[in-house]
């Protein structure tokens, strides 16, 4: 008997629901993997509430670690037994066990617990496109990083400092500001106590920065355009604080000739080299130990309401993982 977390309405959390499902086997170019953990994302609650349609009834999540029971016809590179994880899937890693396309799976090397792996891959590899693909991040530049305590923020603050970058952060608390400041991000701004458009102008010398990283959007998008220097960009990758509303280009030239960018992760792992390439990227800082992984928060997965609502009220930092 497999379960997993399902919903047939989109809404608040209390619409997910943990039911008894059917697997079967794999068919041509897939695998069946047996979950050990699963990563918990924003993307979640977007395709939840319905912000990010999804065929209903319908599972959740795009991120997780486990086992390979099977392999169909077709597959050659993965065998029952292997340790694999995934970031970039679709929905359906709320899951004891799923049926996936193999060519989405990667190798989990020796070294990487499954709780890592399960937290690190869709937010890992999001880091290493912003800051190597979105904007290639070099030694001696300073940017800024929206939500720096967040998953994806902690991941970028670490490797960002290990390219030689001077780290900004914005954070909602000082529990925050220390966590971000222990993982790379020389100078956190408390954006509850103070103003960071002029906390950001007197690091800079008056400047402004050259990129700002936004994940949050619609609440803080203004705040990312006023911060950016002459030509500076502004990457924008998520909407936790809503939505960005419309807004007219020709400001951007007013402003100082800005550029913006909407970056998402499936553009830059849109072939399956790409992707071995990035998370080979990925693996390779982890495993010199210049990234860390925190996993800060872990929830039985069929309690996934409970994540979700940890996770919109921002009492979750770092990574957070469901467990089977």
């Amino acid at each position: 008997m497999t379960h997993a977390i399902r919903f047939h309405k989109t809404g608040a959390p209390d619409v997910l629901v943990w039911e008894e499902v059917q697997v079967g086997k794999p068919g041509p170019g897939e695998a069946r993997i047996r979950h050990t953990a699963v990563g918990l994302n924003f993307i979640d609650i977007y395709n939840r509430s319905g912000l990010y349609p999804v065929q209903l009834p319908s599972g959740l999540g795009g991120e997780g670690a486990g086992v390979v029971e099977e392999v169909g016809p077709g597959v050659t590179d993965l065998k029952p037994g292997d340790r694999v994880a995934y970031g970039n899937s679709p929905v359906g890693a709320y899951s004891e066990a799923r049926l996936i396309p193999a060519d989405r799976l990667l190798k989990v090397p020796d070294g990487v617990d499954d709780k890592t792996a399960a937290a690190m891959m869709l937010k890992g590899l999001t880091a290493q496109y912003l800051i190597r693909g979105a904007h290639s991040v070099s030694a001696g530049e300073t940017i800024l990083i929206q939500a720096a305590a967040g998953g994806v923020g902690l991941i970028m603050c670490q490797w960002a400092r290990h390219l030689g970058a001077r780290v900004i952060g914005t954070v909602s608390t000082q529990e925050k500001a220390e966590l971000a400041k222990a993982h790379g991000c020389e100078n956190p701004i408390i954006y509850t106590q103070e103003d960071v458009v002029a906390r950001v102008r007197a690091l800079t010398g008056g400047e402004g920065l050259p990129v700002v990283y936004d994940g949050v959007g619609g609440s803080t998008f203004e705040t990312s355009l006023a911060c950016l220097r002459r030509r500076g960009l502004c990457v924008s990758y998520g909407t936790a604080g809503g939505l960005i509303p419309p807004f007219d280009l020709f400001r951007l030239n007013r402003m100082g000739s800005l550029y913006a960018t909407s970056a998402g992760l499936a553009d830059y792992l849109h072939t399956r080299s790409e992707m071995l390439e990035r998370a080979a990227d990925l693996f390779d800082v982890l495993k010199s130990g210049a990234v860390r992984i925190s996993v800060k928060q872990r929830y039985p997965l069929a309690d996934a309401a409970r994540a979700h609502r940890d996770l919109e009220a921002r009492r979750t930092v770092g990574s957070s993982v469901l467990l089977p």
